[in-house]
């Protein structure tokens, strides 16, 4: 971060030092929210949660180095004492961006899709710069400054995630970090429950686009409508991606492997260059090409893009993590997060990746849906059904609108299969109570060349199972 004494952010923050703390000691980063990961001349940030309050902590941070605590009340250390830490950490935050004249500040939001193309377009801009961008989904309140805290003179691209849990939280972000390319990937089923609709998560995720300034550039998907319509919503210029022939930068000619990774040309409005995904699933595309069209717009050659793009790996952990165990048996760990959209993305993978093989999936149910959630996730239940597996584990509470969806569909295809003399086997749909025992099932069930999708809602704890099949430790 940009060097500040501790008067700085007391003035910043509107706070008081405390615990002579002296005013002009200076703190020079990280800001961190656990003390372990304190060292010498960070900023500790005292966060009360469910579980710990980080104000039980002070001491440890500044024995590690820490100059000061940002605290709500006097700790056994010196502190900068404020009202509401969570307020005070976004002031310093503003204020830290707000002195980083050189830097590109680039968005990105979407239902689906944010962490893969945050991740892609770090990489991307790293070519024009020192890039700081969060880790993994540090996309809140909380994540949000503390990643544009990171930041500091040499920095000449910040690329943020920002998540809606309701309107107003993007605008909330942005007023943090004012970004100068917002990038818009979809509008989803994630968190309908709180939202109430494709329409009103739409409003969400357009406050993106309204916080750009005339100068600025909207990157917007052509291929779906909702984000389109926000086009009308910005000052800035506009420029689309996706695979209509309308789009500035589209993918022409997509093919998949047998592995299920895509290959396409990329098209620009100044040339085209052959892309080769390393990444698993159709669905990359996407995401490539919207870290495409915002790399393009920052100046990088298509060549350059198209070169990066080939050869990047997965970044974030539980994200379409492939890995292939010494019986043959291929497991798929795609358990950081899910909604019915996702969810139809990673079956497709699974199909694309599994060719002849059997397959089998892991699912829990979806959460955040609202009055739309036993609809919705029977519907996950179908589409697990129609999907080709040799076996089905549902695991957790809340599984019977995906076990009921599953074995319909089961029913179905049973009650309407025509006669031969070797009938394709049927899905068999179980349900487990945890993640031990799906772990459990699934050894019982596997054979060696078999594929295994492990999908579900972060609250399921579903990495779990996929660590346990590839012999690891499930954290």
């Amino acid at each position: 971060m940009i060097p500040l004494p501790l008067a700085r952010i007391a003035e910043i923050t509107s706070g008081a030092l405390a615990g002579m703390a002296d005013p002009r000691a200076v703190v020079r980063g990280p800001v961190v929210i656990d003390s372990r990961a304190a060292e010498p001349g960070s900023l500790f940030v005292a966060i009360k949660g469910d579980r710990a309050d980080g104000h039980d902590f002070a001491a440890q941070a500044v024995a590690a180095g820490a100059v000061a605590v940002l605290a709500e009340r006097p700790v056994e250390a010196p502190a900068v004492i404020v009202g509401d830490v969570l307020a005070a950490l976004a002031a310093l935050a503003t204020a830290a961006c707000a002195e980083l004249p050189d830097c590109t500040v680039v968005g990105v939001t979407g239902s689906a899709g944010k962490t893969s193309t945050k991740d892609l377009l770090a990489r991307l801009t790293a070519r024009i710069g020192p890039t700081v961008a969060p880790p993994g989904s540090f996309n809140n309140e909380i994540g949000h400054p503390l990643t544009v805290l990171r930041a500091d003179e040499t920095t000449r691209c910040l690329v943020l995630e920002l998540s809606a849990r309701n309107v107003g939280h993007i605008d909330y972000l942005a007023r943090i970090a004012p970004p100068k390319i917002g990038v818009v990937l979809n509008v989803g089923t994630a968190h309908l429950g709180v939202f109430g609709s494709r329409e009103a998560i739409a409003q969400a995720k357009g406050e993106l686009v309204e916080a750009l300034p005339a100068d600025g550039v909207a990157v917007l998907n052509a291929d779906d409508p909702l984000v389109a319509a926000m086009a009308a919503r910005t000052r800035a210029r506009v420029t689309w991606y996706g695979r209509a022939e309308s789009a500035d930068v589209r993918a022409e000619d997509v093919t998949v492997d047998e592995r299920g990774r895509a290959s396409f040309t990329l098209r620009t409005p100044s040339g085209s260059a052959p892309v080769g995904l390393r990444l698993y699933g159709e669905h990359a595309v996407e995401n490539a090409l919207a870290a495409a069209a915002a790399a393009y717009e920052l100046g990088l050659p298509v060549a350059v893009i198209a070169q990066e793009l080939s050869e990047a790996e997965p970044r974030s952990r539980w994200r379409m993590e492939v890995t292939d165990r010494a019986d043959g048996v291929t497991v798929i760990n795609d358990a950081y997060n899910a909604n019915p959209d996702s969810m139809r993305a990673a079956f497709r993978a699974l199909d694309a990746l599994a060719g002849p093989r059997r397959r089998f999936a892991v699912v829990a149910s979806l959460a955040e849906l609202g009055e739309h959630s036993d609809a919705l996730n029977e519907g996950v239940g179908r589409m697990a059904g129609e999907a080709g597996l040799a076996g089905l584990v549902v695991v957790g509470r809340d599984a019977e609108p995906i076990l009921a969806g599953a074995r319909t569909v089961v029913e179905e295809a049973a009650s309407g299969a025509p006669p031969g003399p070797q009938p394709r086997p049927a899905t068999r749909v179980v349900h487990a109570a945890d993640t031990a025992e799906a772990a459990a099932l699934l050894e019982g069930m596997l054979a060696p060349g078999d594929v295994v999708l492990v999908k579900g809602s972060r609250a399921a704890g579903l990495e779990r199972v996929a660590h346990a099949l590839v012999g690891g430790d499930g954290q």
